[in-house]
Parts: C-alpha cells; structure tokens; sequence
C-alpha cells in the first residue's frame, strides 16, 4: 500500500518513513502544502498522512482542494496537543481521522491499517483468501498455517492483492501502488514479483487475466473466508 506523508518536521518525518517502510508500505514525502497538493492530486495513494501546521500552503487548505477535486483517499490529519479546533477544521475540510502530537507510532500504524480496511469495506483485521492469511499488524502471512517467507515488494503485492481479492488489478495500478515515488518503475517487473510470489502461495490463487492484469481468488473448493 502506498502512503503519502505530509510533515514539514525532518527529524519526525525520518522516523515515521522508516517506520512506515518497516510497516510494508511506499511512502513518498512531502514537506509543505504546495508539494503535498501536487503529489496528493497527481499520483494515485492509498491514504494520506497530513500535518496541519505547514509551510506555504496550510493543511486544511489543502485538504479542502483536494476534496473539492473529488480525491476521496482516507486522510489522517496530524494535530497540536490541545488544539481542538483544529481537528474541528480538519474534519469539516473531509479528514477521516485524527492523531494528537505526540503520539506512539504505533498508534499511527493502527490508525492508518483502520482507514484502509474502512476504505475497502473490511471489517477483519486479518485479511483471508481461502487458506491465504495475512496479518497486516505483524506483516506476516501463511497459507493452511504455514508461515510465508517474503520480500518486502513480495509482501506489499500480497497485500494489495488481498485488499482487492476478486477484483482484476492492472499491472499499472499495481506499480502505482507499490513503489515510491523515486522508484524506477516497470511494468514488467510486476510480472516477476506475481510469478515469484505464486510459487510461494500456489499458482492457482493468482489467475491472469489476459490482456487486462491479475486477480486474486480463492482455490476451487475453499472459502472466500475460510
């Protein structure tokens, strides 16, 4: 899953994209308003980590362009100890949640894992396939119990896969979910990473559907939940 973080402080934005990397996700950065609303407008993310006290643009102004665009992404918006109309502010322009600073990291990671299952009508906080699980809190899964060992790219396209299971996913939005921002994007090594990670949990699971991108699905005879 791929993450926009919009924070203009170096030293908590060194660590929330080291932890955000550590968590399984592609972060691109962000340290003011003008940049957070070219990127939050030009590449397609899943959800949005936004401070409100930045430089140049402020971040319920660009919130509210982005919700008047019609950019329906989950936004958490970052707040001062206190300062509640801030968070009144931020929940007019569209946030969908809220964090006080300072905060526990892994308050954010709970935070964030909320929204997007939210997002993609989830309620579990496992996701399943059929014997496929994965735990996105411990960024692990297995297949009928067995522990799966994965890259981290292998890891973040079983994720998204599974986010998305039944639905065909394109190999363009598969890199545009995957990869950062500095990334050296191809196509074609999604192919690769989809053929590595079907060795892994049976090739069966993933179906290629030709001509338009991958589908996630549960072997015949297991259940969607199983």
């Amino acid at each position: 899953m791929r993450v926009l973080l919009v924070e203009d402080d170096a030293d908590l934005s060194r660590q929330l994209k080291a932890a955000l990397g550590d968590a399984g996700y592609a972060v691109d950065h962000a340290p003011d308003g003008e940049e957070a609303h070219f990127l939050g407008d030009t590449e397609p993310y899943d959800v949005i980590v936004l401070d409100l006290g930045l430089p140049k643009i402020d971040g319920v102004s660009v919130l509210e362009r982005w919700r008047r665009e019609g950019k329906t992404t989950p936004v958490l918006i970052l707040t001062a100890r206190g300062a509640w109309s801030d968070k009144v502010a931020g929940f007019d322009a569209g946030a969908d949640d809220y964090l006080t600073k300072p905060f526990h990291t892994e308050e954010l990671l709970a935070r964030l894992r909320a929204l997007l299952r939210r997002s993609a009508g989830i309620a579990s906080a496992t996701l399943s396939c059929g014997g496929l699980r994965l735990d996105p809190r411990a960024a692990r899964a297995n297949v009928n119990g067995e522990p799966l060992r994965l890259t981290s790219l292998e890891y973040r396209l079983l994720h998204y896969l599974m986010m998305h299971q039944g639905r065909v996913i394109s190999r363009t939005e598969l890199v545009e979910h995957l990869y950062d921002q500095d990334f050296d994007r191809d196509s074609n090594t999604i192919e690769v990473f989809v053929g590595r990670l079907r060795k892994k949990i049976g090739a069966d699971r993933i179906e290629t559907v030709r001509g338009l991108g991958y589908r996630l699905t549960a072997l015949p005879g297991e259940s969607e939940a199983a």
